[in-house]
């Protein structure tokens, strides 16, 4: 019988390997370059990336979650490997935490707040779809752009890129 979580694993497993494929591509000299002023830099774009499986274990360790009520996090260091050793960790984290998880955990309600304010409640499952793989999707789709702004080939993701192959 085929469960949620082994789906679910399978999706993440590619999307996390698609991410960390870009991520190798970031150029370490350009960080703190951004595309116009109301825009992330392209180091903080990619440590939200890294940062971003680490939110795994919150979704299935935790009914709730207030997002005025994030702690700091401690930054990787200005390389692009502490960045890719950051993300490797959070993956790693991530996964455990979802693998051993239940259909019937999985179906059970999940709520994001922010000041105690209900943004919304689905079932944990979706909050892992949605704020783990379809938001690392989003900022995935901003960091190709910013790369092909900065010239950096772009690896085939989804198919082949102008720069390479699939």
């Amino acid at each position: 019988m085929i469960r949620f979580v082994d789906v679910l694993l399978a999706e993440f497993d590619r999307e996390t390997a698609l991410t960390r494929r870009l991520l190798a591509r970031m150029p370490a000299d350009r960080l703190e370059w951004q595309p116009h002023a109301r825009s992330r830099t392209l180091g903080g774009l990619a440590v939200h990336l890294a940062e971003l499986p680490a939110w795994g274990v919150v979704l299935v360790d935790q009914a709730e979650f207030d997002l005025d009520e994030r702690k700091p996090v401690d930054r990787p260091g200005g390389s692009v490997d502490d960045l890719l050793a950051l993300y490797d960790a959070n993956v790693s984290l991530a996964r455990r935490a979802v693998a051993c998880r239940t259909d019937a955990e999985l179906l059970a309600p999940w709520t994001l707040r922010r000041g105690g304010t209900e943004i919304f409640t689905v079932p944990r499952l979706i909050a892992l779809r949605t704020l783990l793989l379809q938001h690392a999707t989003h900022h995935r789709g901003q960091l190709s752009v910013y790369l092909r702004l900065l010239d950096v080939p772009l690896p085939p993701l989804y198919g082949p890129t102008a720069d390479e192959p699939f």
